[in-house]
């Protein structure tokens, strides 16, 4: 396990950055080897099958990987607070929501697999292997739940290299499997969805097996099973923010898919085949932002609060930099990429792709930006403006689908992703600069605390004045009630 509230901040944050960026490309590597896989075997209708359920599959997946990522972040404070007891209690916590998440998501997606592709207009070419497809990665729901809970729970004690190693583990399984299930068994585009969920079941089975040999602060037992009622709501209050608004910016996603299939096959294959260009591009931004809410987290629990301002700032350039060199880079070679996706090099997809990266790629400042900001809030613990801001990105994208898609076409569609963005930074920044002053005035009080606990000590009568910092009913906007205890207790 690995502390970050000790040592250099950009340091520490390019360091546990780094194994979470290979991590996170080796995840891309699932939806790549199906979108590679599916393209060059199946053709470009299997293609847009497998693409055209992305969007669905980000509003099922997509809101368990944001409650568990909430999840952890409680277990990170606890852990930068020093509290073990409370760190195996949040975990047994976590378990059981994440149990209960996984039922109810698994009968509802299951349930209403065929409304949601009926509403999202997916093509008649297309319909019977986007059901194929996502029906399998659905009722693998459980899968992606566990994996997601053991990782984040790894990586919110500062450990990003194991879960690394795991998935690593489970790509290679996937790769294969596709192979095998589609060159070999001929199962289609099942068997692509069959290779994805066995590989996620691998990858979570590696993780539980190293947390019982390996770490022994979530080796939990009866006791700590026992969670009450308080326990649980402190996590979902946590979690669930997370976990809906991944679901919103799933919703805005849906509608943008349903635009895009309204304009045809070739608008989809071009749009599955350059996100995925896109979305490795953008796993930089990205991990520093997965980064930014265990580090904002575990120092909020130390009270170590301007400690967060100043690693937010550090990478914020370094993000921001990153994003015009790799923004540019797409413009000028991700055709090229795209080619490698599409069996025939097909004109007119080759040609909308390139509309994409024109469009996304010159924008992606903001979305450094966004995965910062957003992801520093929710590690100090305030949930409601990472999720207006996530409502802003749905008012965008469905501004984007009612009133520029038919003027514009597939232009107006691609330029959704940049509109979203500047939306939830418009309502996050000005979160922010507030969470600052907060911050500010909490090291103020910690300070002050100190210095008085100083001069008793000195002066050895035991009596000293002590600064109490508000609760956290009476903190503003919600700042994490660990940091705050933390403070309290440190003093």
């Amino acid at each position: 396990m690995h502390d970050l509230t000790e040592g250099n901040p950009i340091k520490l944050i390019f360091l546990f950055t780094m194994p979470l960026l290979i991590g996170n490309l080796f995840q891309q590597l699932y939806n790549i080897s199906d979108t590679l896989v599916v393209g060059q075997t199946l053709g470009v209708n299997a293609l847009a099958a497998v693409g055209s359920t992305g969007s669905i599959s980000f509003l099922i997946i997509g809101f368990a990987q944001g409650l568990t990522a909430g999840l952890s972040i409680v277990t990170a404070q606890r852990f930068g607070a020093r509290d073990l007891k409370g760190v195996r209690e949040s975990f047994a916590a976590s378990i059981w929501i994440s149990l209960f998440v996984t039922v109810v998501l698994t009968v509802l997606s299951l349930a209403f697999v065929h409304p949601i592709l009926h509403l999202m207009q997916t093509p008649a070419a297309i319909y019977h292997d986007a059901l194929i497809f996502i029906s399998i990665i659905f009722a693998g729901i459980f899968a992606s739940v566990a994996f997601n809970l053991l990782s984040n729970m790894i990586r919110g004690l500062g450990d990003s290299r194991t879960p690394l190693y795991f998935l690593i583990v489970g790509t290679v399984v996937n790769v294969v499997l596709e192979l095998v299930f589609i060159l070999i068994f001929h199962m289609g585009v099942a068997g692509a969805g069959l290779a994805t969920v066995i590989s996620q079941v691998i990858s979570a089975g590696l993780c539980l097996i190293y947390i019982w040999r390996h770490v022994p602060l979530l080796r939990i037992n009866r006791q700590d099973m026992r969670a009450g009622a308080g326990q649980l709501w402190e996590h979902f209050a946590t979690g669930l923010p997370m976990g809906f608004q991944m679901s919103i910016i799933a919703i805005g996603a849906i509608v943008m898919q349903a635009a895009l299939n309204s304009l045809g096959t070739a608008s989809v294959a071009s749009s599955t085949a350059a996100s995925k260009i896109d979305q490795i591009a953008t796993m930089p931004m990205s991990s520093f932002g997965v980064t930014m809410a265990t580090f904002a987290a575990q120092n909020i629990g130390a009270g170590k609060y301007n400690r967060i301002i100043k690693g937010v700032r550090q990478t914020l350039i370094l993000s921001s930099s990153f994003a015009i060199v790799i923004g540019a880079l797409e413009i000028i070679f991700g055709k090229a990429l795209v080619s490698l996706f599409i069996s025939g090099h097909d004109p007119a997809v080759m040609r909308l792709s390139q509309t994409y990266f024109n469009v996304i790629a010159s924008s992606y400042v903001l979305l450094a930006v966004l995965f910062i900001i957003r992801n520093t809030l929710q590690g100090v613990g305030q949930q409601a403006m990472p999720t207006f801001a996530g409502i802003a990105e749905l008012v965008m994208r469905s501004f984007t689908a009612f009133f520029l898609v038919g003027p514009l076409g597939y232009a107006g569609a691609v330029s959704a992703e940049p509109l979203a963005w500047l939306g939830s930074c418009i309502v996050l920044i000005p979160s922010y600069l507030r969470a600052i002053r907060q911050l500010h005035n909490l090291q103020y009080m910690h300070d002050q605390n100190e210095q008085a606990k100083q001069v008793t000590a000195e002066s050895g009568t035991g009596n000293h004045t002590e600064i109490s910092v508000p609760n956290s009913t009476q903190a503003p906007h919600g700042l994490s009630r660990a940091g705050q205890h933390s403070t309290k207790q440190d003093s």
